[in-house]
């Protein structure tokens, strides 16, 4: 594979910039600018999708497991690149040291999954018949897709889509985002190292105004994208325009729900886990922790201890307990959405502010006495600030868990774990976890509902988003069944 674009120490002049932020290294604990990107000239960007299209004649007519060969030496070689990879992480979004080396491994035990697994999967699955004969489903790859990934997990949310996608047969282009420019050209070299041919895995540094030219090209499939609802109501009707397949991972606005606690500290620890993990910047973090009344005393007390205990550091540093956020206007966002709820009268229980140190920091915060005038009652909070409320029983505690536009994933806890399985089968979520914080293995299928999007990643189902399930049915030659109802369109 060529890379399609090359370091530049200069933000390009390009005709058509103007107000574009190119893509950069920005380090967010020191705010230093480190490196810049061009961006692909829309003139190039043809040239770029017919080399994919092209070289996915030839990967969809290999086996799967020469496929699925190329995908498990990419696993090989992140793991083998682990201290690099963790690195680029961390200079780029301010990950912490620790958390970005297990992102590493999680993404390379993904790709290593579909390498496992995947030929497994797309085998053709038969299906009982009527009439005699034989009919199956076999699972085919479609073509090239456009994958638009975020910054919070720069290699997971990558992975999540080239591994059953690439394993499967279809090719990538990726668009990461604009601050992530060394992550997603690591990955483009993983890919080629790895024994992907040229077109069959490329990196975009691509303009926002330049989307719609590659949905909209006839020789692409499909776009799936993992952002922001705004951007996601963009991509949707986009491909809807179109006529193209999408998949969507938006925002959440997570319950983490606690209907006793008979080990309180344990309780506590995964709370607070469940918020603070990536500083807070997941979609699937806990952001609102919704407690019952008899507990909720000995809960808030312990999430303050707990909150409290964070200090800002350097990331890179191992005895960091909080990073940065991943830019400073992510930081600046964060705080106005905990200052609004304080001018309206929320109550803060821990941190609330930007402490007196350099670099995209807030303080670890827990609020109290939100109500739905506030934004932080009905808005994602992408940072390390979660929202707690008291709630008198299970059902007061399930309809504040539903009253909210996202339904990506939850948590319920409890020492009765029929009551938490009752409380969970209630809830309006893609996910829910009982007794332990939302969290994502390569086995488990991954995906919201509502405003949090449509669409599943990883597991089996991950396969088959992009997949032509082609129905062969065939009759020996000289047994004529009867013509299938003809119904539909």
């Amino acid at each position: 594979m060529t890379t399609t674009q090359a370091p530049s120490t200069e933000q390009p002049k390009t005709a058509g910039d103007a107000g574009a932020r190119p893509y950069a290294t920005v380090n967010p604990y020191t705010g230093e600018t480190e490196k810049e990107f061009p961006f692909l000239e829309t003139d190039a960007i043809d040239g770029v999708v017919e080399r994919a299209h092209a070289a996915f004649g030839d990967w969809r007519r290999r086996s799967v497991a020469e496929r699925a060969a190329v995908v498990g030496r990419a696993a090989e070689l992140m793991r083998e690149r682990q201290d690099e990879f963790a690195a680029l992480i961390t200079r780029e979004m301010g990950k912490r040291i620790q958390e970005a080396a297990g992102e590493v491994q999680l993404a390379a035990s993904i790709l290593e999954y579909y390498a496992t697994n995947g030929p497994r999967f797309t085998e053709p699955k038969p299906i009982d018949v009527m009439g005699g004969g034989e009919a199956e489903v076999v699972n085919e790859p479609i073509g090239v897709l456009l994958a638009i990934e975020p910054w919070n997990y720069p290699l997971y949310q990558v992975v999540r889509v080239a591994g059953p996608n690439l394993t499967l047969g279809n090719t990538i282009l990726l668009k990461h985002a604009e601050n992530n420019p060394q992550c997603a050209l690591a990955l483009e070299q993983l890919f080629r190292d790895a024994g992907a041919p040229e077109g069959v895995y490329t990196n975009l540094f691509l303009r926002i105004a330049d989307v719609e030219q590659v949905i909209a090209d006839r020789r692409v499939q499909g776009v799936t994208l993992t952002g922001s609802e705004r951007a996601g109501a963009s991509v949707a009707q986009l491909a809807g325009k179109h006529l193209k397949k999408s998949v969507l991972e938006l925002g959440g606005s997570d319950p983490f729900i606690v209907l006793d606690a008979p080990d309180l500290g344990r309780t506590v620890k995964a709370a607070t886990m469940a918020r603070m993990a990536n500083t807070g910047q997941a979609c699937i973090a806990a952001k609102r922790i919704i407690v019952l009344d008899e507990v909720y005393d000995d809960v808030v007390a312990g999430l303050q201890q707990a909150f409290g205990s964070f200090t800002p550091g350097d990331p890179a540093d191992p005895a960091t307990t909080l990073g940065p956020l991943s830019t400073e206007r992510a930081a600046q966002d964060l705080a106005a959405q905990i200052q609004d709820a304080v001018d309206k009268g929320a109550t803060v229980l821990a941190g609330g502010k930007r402490p007196e140190h350099d670099g995209a920091f807030v303080e670890a915060t827990l609020l109290a006495d939100v109500t739905p005038e506030m934004r932080a009652y009905h808005e994602e909070l992408f940072g390390p600030a979660a929202v707690v409320y008291r709630v008198k029983d299970a059902d007061e505690a399930v309809a504040l868990a539903n009253d909210s536009d996202f339904g990506l994933s939850a948590a319920v806890y409890s020492g009765d774990t029929e009551r938490a399985r009752e409380v969970a089968d209630r809830l309006e979520s893609g996910m829910v976890w009982i007794n332990q914080p939302s969290g994502s293995s390569a086995e488990l299928p991954f995906g919201g509902v509502k405003r949090s999007g449509y669409g599943r990643e990883l597991s089996e189902l991950g396969m088959f988003e992009f997949a032509n399930r082609r129905l062969v049915r065939t009759m020996p030659p000289k047994k004529q069944a009867a013509p299938a109802q003809h119904v539909g369109g």
